[in-house]
């Protein structure tokens, strides 16, 4: 039988399968049963394969097939092959008890302080061989930063990008990035014990005429309150910028500066107990903290099981 070099743009892998179960079978009837085809279509196929091969690969011997030496040759390979791929198209499992990875999240300082050590005590007792690593979030769109790889998961307050995000849906665009609703919450106004502003009636007027401290992951001193105020007209005056809550709390338990932080945030600042809430006396958007991460992670079964535990902590942490 004449051979010529084998073009595998043209050659069905598909024969593959068949002669693998033929020669584990070594018979047409019985192959053809576990194929789910007729005898013909085996043997069609098989004779495929032969020709492509430049050799017999099988042949009979009495009731029975038997392999050729290059038959005998090749089994061995195709099975280890047919294996492998059956194996890597299968979808991905995720063994939490024997897994050993690090997974790296970005989030503010106070979700930290919520989110870790209840994460912490789920992987010792389920994934005792996982890894995190928390990287600071310095920016309310972590978008690049999911897209560079430089994180596996963002945790925050995105309201620019989920608009983005769905403004790309409508229009049809492909998904890049999916996120998770965690919780919603509202903001309050903090102050220090014995503050002046404790006493009476908090009002608007009051809150603008204060010295104020910002929480600004970028910086900028203008944010989202100043943003309301704007819209009715009123201003206040911003004397510090930080980029922590900690630092937020620190600050404001040794000055007579106000800041606004999300109500769940008072008590991880470490300060709950030298600090006054007070309701805004204006209206502010809530809170709404997603998990957002990138298309090439959503269907990874470790990523898949790591997002799984933060939504369930979520709703135990966070729900009312």
């Amino acid at each position: 039988m004449a051979t010529s070099p084998l073009n595998l743009r043209t050659f069905d892998l598909n024969l593959l399968k068949v002669f693998d179960t033929v020669m584990a079978e070594r018979s047409l009837t019985k192959a053809a049963e576990q194929l789910a085809l007729t005898q013909p279509a085996v043997s069609n196929a098989l004779r495929r394969l032969r020709d492509a091969l430049g050799d017999e690969l099988l042949v009979r011997k009495g009731r029975s097939l038997e392999p050729t030496p290059r038959g005998q040759e090749l089994w061995p390979a195709v099975r280890e092959t047919l294996q492998k791929l059956q194996t890597s198209l299968a979808p991905s499992v995720f063994d939490p008890g024997s897994a050993n990875t690090t997974f790296v999240l970005t989030m503010a300082d106070a979700t930290a302080a919520e989110l870790m050590p209840p994460l912490v005590e789920v992987l010792a007792r389920e994934a005792p061989g996982v890894s995190l690593r928390v990287v600071p979030l310095t920016t309310r769109d972590p978008r690049r930063v999911l897209d560079e790889g430089a994180a596996d998961l963002a945790i925050g307050h995105f309201p620019a990008v989920l608009t983005d995000l769905t403004a790309r849906a409508q229009a049809g665009a492909a998904e890049s990035f999916h996120h998770h609703r965690l919780f919603v919450g509202d903001y309050v106004c903090v102050m220090r014990k014995y503050h002046p502003m404790t006493q009476g009636t908090f009002t608007l007027d009051r809150f603008c005429e204060a010295s104020h401290m910002l929480v600004s992951f970028s910086g900028r001193a203008f944010g989202f309150i100043d943003e309301s105020l704007v819209s009715l007209k009123r201003t206040r005056r911003v004397v510090l910028t930080v980029n922590q809550f900690f630092t937020a709390g620190r600050v404001v338990v040794h000055s007579d500066l106000l800041t606004v932080l999300p109500r769940h945030f008072v008590n991880v600042t470490g300060y709950a107990d030298q600090l006054v809430i007070r309701e805004l006396p204006f209206k502010v958007p809530p809170i709404q903290v997603d998990a957002l991460w990138h298309q090439r992670l959503d269907a990874a079964a470790p990523h898949a099981w790591l997002r799984q535990q933060i939504a369930l902590l979520g709703d135990r942490l966070f729900s009312a």
